[in-house]
């Protein structure tokens, strides 16, 4: 692959957000001693100088196809490590355990393949979230049921239409009825009566009636000789 040297000088010194910098001990697959660099991590691309504050970097490791991984040579070292043919090895060394592990967590994330990976996570949480959201949803649509048609009485029944406006009410009574509550007195039941009494009852006043009824016109007769008229 062609690397444009010039832009990558003008890229390492841009004011492109910088994802983590220090000092780092380096060496090479073939030397044995180390050499104090400022490292400068952008994305994928490791850049390092000699100085810090430098405009162009000495060198550039890209980060991609390489695993970052522990040496057991100094204290607090760890490499570079590239698999494919004709791949090499950085060394690199730092001062303390925290920064160790901070360069090395912060190394193996640059990687566009590592990038790639998190966003298809992301985007596989964020479906699963949006599906649980649209259940839950669905679960607490209320669906309101149809509205109730009028009943209708059988053919040839009649019904006051008054009393819709009672359905669902306490009392379904007009005011001031006979059935009203305050009338109404549940203590005080009817005696029923049965059909003879009532016939002998009302029969005594009919012919109470009639009696009387015939007395004068037995009198009427003898005043004005008109024939009786008998019943």
């Amino acid at each position: 692959m062609k690397i444009n040297e010039k832009n990558l000088s003008a890229f390492a010194s841009s004011a492109t957000p910088v994802d983590r910098d220090g000092w780092l001990d380096m060496r090479g697959e073939i030397g044995k001693s180390y050499q104090k660099r400022w490292f400068t991590l952008k994305g994928n691309l490791l850049f390092y100088f000699d100085k810090k504050g430098d405009k162009e970097p000495v060198g550039v490791i890209i980060l991609e196809g390489c695993t970052i991984e522990l040496t057991e040579e100094e204290a607090y070292s760890f490499k570079i490590v590239f698999q494919c043919e004709g791949g090499r090895t950085y060394f690199l060394c730092t001062n303390s355990q925290a920064s160790m592990e901070a360069w090395m967590k912060a190394l193996a994330c640059a990687s566009y393949d590592y990038m790639k990976l998190m966003v298809g996570e992301l985007q596989r949480q964020l479906d699963e979230a949006q599906a649980e959201a649209a259940a839950e949803a669905a679960a607490l649509v209320t669906i309101t049921p149809p509205e109730e048609e009028p009943k209708v009485p059988p053919r040839g029944q009649r019904y006051n239409p008054f009393n819709r406006g009672l359905e669902g009410s306490e009392s379904k009574t007009v005011q001031g009825s006979r059935h009203h509550k305050e009338n109404f007195r549940p203590e005080v039941a009817r005696k029923k009566v049965p059909f003879r009494d009532i016939h002998t009852s009302y029969g005594r006043k009919i012919l109470a009636d009639r009696n009387e009824w015939r007395t004068k016109l037995a009198k009427q007769k003898t005043t004005t000789d008109q024939p009786l008229i008998e019943l």
